[in-house]
């Protein structure tokens, strides 16, 4: 799978969140994951419909939407109408997955399914033949800058597994605590995703930053040592 880098918008400076866009889109990512918390699923509150519409107008870059959120079925067509590119929600919602998972793909989007730390893995695989992505979360959703949680790597390691036994094609994400080391330790396990915010909004230099997470994830993977960094990412480290 291709490693996919992802800033996440969280961790970005509020005041001028229109230009943090922009920086992300000149960078090089990937992808731009955007939190969604409602205040309810998660003790925080982040942003609506409205600021992932308005800052869609100045990037094609792909949006990853992640709904932590306790009623997503009032949420999902007005994300999806704002330039969400793919939805996620959580296995935690428990009977209300499936139609979630139709929901999303009803409107033409991407699926995605998220998991929090304590949830048992096996809860999402009854669902894996019908998403697009799997995001395992390596932090307790609902703050940015949480170290990662190590107990977490077994997750990605059967998702990785089943992936391959099953011959299926979904991504698989980390989110929470992703700098540097964790993104390498995670690529090595079967990670391909790497949803990063303060590792990566922190950085003088984003550009150097996500050419820096890329190549230690992509050396990662293929077993090989990572070559030293260059200048300019010296230069971007946090």
């Amino acid at each position: 799978m291709r490693m996919i880098i992802a800033p996440s918008l969280l961790a970005a400076d509020y005041g001028r969140l229109a230009k943090e866009t922009e920086r992300v889109d000149r960078s090089g990512a990937d992808w731009l994951h955007l939190d969604i918390m409602d205040g309810h699923f998660v003790p925080n509150l982040s942003f609506g419909p409205g600021l992932v519409k308005r800052v869609r107008r100045v990037t094609r870059i792909f949006f990853d939407v992640h709904l932590m959120c306790s009623k997503p079925q009032i949420l999902i067509e007005p994300f999806a109408q704002a330039g969400a590119n793919q939805i996620n929600i959580h296995v935690e919602l428990g009977d209300q997955v499936t139609p979630l998972l139709w929901q999303i793909r009803a409107l033409g989007k991407k699926v995605g399914l998220a998991i929090n730390p304590p949830t048992a893995i096996s809860m999402v695989q009854p669902y894996l033949d019908q998403i697009d992505s799997l995001l395992i979360m390596t932090v307790n959703p609902g703050f940015g800058g949480q170290p990662f949680i190590y107990e977490t790597l077994p997750k990605i390691q059967q998702a990785e597994a089943w992936r391959a036994e099953k011959n299926l094609n979904y991504h698989i994400g980390v989110d929470g605590g992703v700098d540097f080391k964790t993104a390498g330790e995670s690529a090595h396990v079967g990670a391909d995703v790497f949803v990063s915010g303060t590792t990566l909004f922190g950085a003088r230099n984003l550009g150097a930053a996500v050419r820096k997470m890329r190549r230690i994830v992509e050396a990662s993977r293929a077993g090989t040592a990572a070559a030293p960094p260059r200048a300019d990412e010296c230069a971007a480290s946090t």
